[in-house]
């Protein structure tokens, strides 16, 4: 029987996600940070973007 390897990938993540908030959650918190900084940068680059293509990619 095959076992689907996405469901694998995705167990494995959430034991590795357990296993680090339970053995540190201060370092938790910061990769959750780290991660909200990045997704904040990557949404204001792209409001950026349309921005200036709205402007007709004038500077």
């Amino acid at each position: 029987m095959a076992v689907n390897s996405k469901k694998i990938a995705v167990y494995v993540l959430v034991v590795f996600a357990l296993y680090l908030i339970i053995t540190d959650p201060a370092k938790a918190a910061d990769y959750v940070q780290i991660g909200f900084e990045g997704i904040s940068d990557a949404a204001k680059a792209i409001g950026d973007f349309m921005t200036w293509v709205a402007n007709g990619g004038k500077s």
